[in-house]
């Protein structure tokens, strides 16, 4: 039996249960074309095949829980940059930067790629979920600094972040991206009484 280095099996086994999602991730990230198997995961992993199936039963198995763990881990990160801004136009920009972020960082490809080899019920249930907590936050703020219309205006601004999004992902610079998103969008965050520096 594999050495237990957590305080409780059941610590054991999410440790290596987070282990193999990360593995999976990996992979896909490494080559978003192919559905990692199992040997391989467990290989990244430093686990053997039949180790995995203590965790997943099948690839399908595997990727929809890396659809569970993916969008919450995401979450985390735009909730934090949200807590971090002490204004609420700081959480508008902070939007910008974090979805031009998950592009530079590689995790929109992780996406897509979720998008077409998880199952559709997993996916497509996160996705929507996802993004509209991520919303939420953002049409809060126009509202707080007093957006005549805090919908639409969030539909605008998360429009300027899909046309910089796709950007990025054809080679533009995401700095200068986000940089070219805030100018658009400083004037009317100033126009609202905020006068703190766009980056």
């Amino acid at each position: 039996m594999p050495k237990i280095v957590e305080a409780t099996v059941a610590e054991h086994r999410a440790a290596r249960r987070a282990a193999l999602l990360d593995a999976a991730v990996t992979l896909l990230h490494e080559r978003p074309e192919e559905i990692p198997g199992l040997a391989a995961v467990g290989k990244r992993a430093g686990l053997s095949r039949s180790s995995v199936y203590h965790y997943f039963s099948s690839r399908e198995d595997l990727l929809a829980q890396v659809v569970e763990h993916t969008f919450p881990r995401w979450e985390q990160r735009f909730q934090a940059a949200y807590a971090a801004e002490p204004t609420s136009a700081g959480r508008v920009r902070a939007f910008v930067r974090e979805n031009i972020g998950l592009v530079s960082d590689g995790e929109h490809a992780l996406a897509r790629t979720l998008a077409a080899i998880a199952p559709a019920e997993h996916m497509g249930r996160h996705s929507a979920d996802f993004h509209q907590r991520l919303v939420e936050p953002l049409t809060e703020a126009l509202a707080e600094i007093g957006s005549t219309d805090a919908e639409l205006t969030a539909q605008l601004v998360n429009a300027l972040v899909h046309s910089g999004a796709r950007q990025v992902e054809s080679g533009a610079d995401a700095h200068a991206v986000m940089a070219g998103i805030l100018e658009i969008l400083d004037p009317y965050l100033a126009a609202r009484g905020d006068t703190a520096s766009s980056i």
